[in-house]
């Protein structure tokens, strides 16, 4: 590996570390569990293990899974994980899902067949070139009074910026 190679390795394994550091990227995007130390590139979000096992079933024409610790990553993966995160993927994934829903355990393989390959929560549409406008659509619907707001649009609020 050349030395700009093994820079830029490092450089991404850097980002990498600070991306998953994010409060809406400490948990899994789909079953809610601390810590993931995956990520599905093309779809932009940090999963489990577990989760990260499901996305690879449904294979790579719908989602394309890397370890954030033991995978090297290209530029252009590294440009789409860092334009979506676990928030603005789940405003795009979950449009169309009550805020907060966390499904039962048994169900979980199901649930993400459901979000990704059957698209059965999503916005209408393709996912969008910038996904940032997709923080002023969710904050739009959000009721701030601190008592209604549920985990999920809390991360929203925190990541357009509110307190």
């Amino acid at each position: 590996m050349s030395r700009q190679d093994k820079a830029t390795t490092e450089r991404h394994a850097k980002v990498l570390r600070e991306l998953v550091k994010r409060p809406e990227n400490k948990v899994c995007a789909d079953c809610k569990r601390n810590d993931p130390r995956w990520a599905s590139w093309n779809i932009g979000v940090f999963v489990c293990i577990r989760c990260s096992g499901i996305h690879r079933s449904m294979g790579t024409h719908i989602s394309k899974v890397k370890s954030v610790d033991l995978d090297v990553w290209t530029s252009e993966q590294m440009k789409s994980i860092q334009k979506w995160g676990n928030t603005r993927a789940n405003l795009y994934w979950e449009a169309h899902l009550k805020p907060g829903h966390i499904p039962p355990e048994h169900k979980m393989d199901s649930f993400i067949r459901s979000k990704y390959e059957s698209r059965r929560w999503a916005m209408d549409g393709p996912p969008p070139d910038d996904p940032s406008v997709l923080e002023g659509k969710r904050m739009a619907s959000i009721s701030l009074e601190p008592s209604s707001l549920t985990v999920s649009d809390w991360h929203v609020c925190r990541a357009a910026g509110g307190k």
